[in-house]
């Protein structure tokens, strides 16, 4: 059976290698840990259908390799996202302090408009801290992005993080700040909003049906 949903959004998943990005996508996904997690190569793609605000939306998820040598063919993949997962590895400053690079890029080469939520990753591991809540809350503010802490071992917020990225693209559809038309918006309307749209003459049809009986 063919899943029917209102909207598709492209959403991408970037950061520096090692954060946690696809075990995080495992987590979203399988609802269960990966365990044997190598580093990503180039680009891997995983999709889920879920409701956010009373409409039903697939999720198009490309989770991207964190390391340099596979810059050049992960950003190739930004064009058109609507939504990010920002994530870093709280235990690791060196992985906070890439932000700033990881941000610029998903601005410049998907969309000034792309709705983006910063993941601290691995909150499980708060005794290996080096990156305070306080410090990254700070730095959402500043850069406007939404912000949750993270854990792809224990599951929490991790699908709170997606839902929260996709509630605020439809909160800027409904509200005309974000057109599911424009080329490149990582929108995509989906048959059940072609189905509603068609269903007036449908039912039409049908009482015609029903007045020639």
């Amino acid at each position: 059976m063919s899943e029917t949903y209102d909207f598709l959004f492209k959403f991408l998943v970037i950061g520096s290698a090692g954060t946690g990005k696809s075990c995080l996508l495992h987590q979203f996904i399988e609802n269960k840990f990966k365990q044997d997690s190598n580093h990503t190569i180039g680009v891997e793609f995983g999709s889920k259908v879920v409701n956010v605000g009373g409409k039903t939306v697939k999720l198009q998820i490309w989770d991207t390799a964190g390391q340099e040598r596979f810059r050049s063919v992960t950003r190739s993949y930004y064009r058109g996202a609507a939504g990010a997962l920002l994530v870093y590895d709280i235990t690791s400053r060196e992985t906070y302090n890439a932000l700033t690079n990881w941000l610029t890029d998903a601005r410049t080469l998907a969309s000034p408009n792309i709705v983006i939520i910063l993941c601290g990753n691995k909150k499980d591991l708060d005794a290996d801290r080096e990156v305070t809540f306080l410090e990254a809350s700070r730095f959402a503010q500043e850069n406007e992005l939404m912000f949750l802490e993270t854990s792809a071992l224990t599951g929490e917020n991790v699908e709170e993080a997606f839902l929260k990225c996709a509630r605020n693209i439809l909160n800027k559809i409904e509200s005309g700040e974000l057109d599911p038309e424009r080329m490149g918006s990582g929108i995509q309307y989906g048959d059940a909003s072609l189905r509603q749209l068609r269903q007036p003459r449908g039912v039409t049809a049908q009482n015609q049906q029903q007045c020639n009986c």
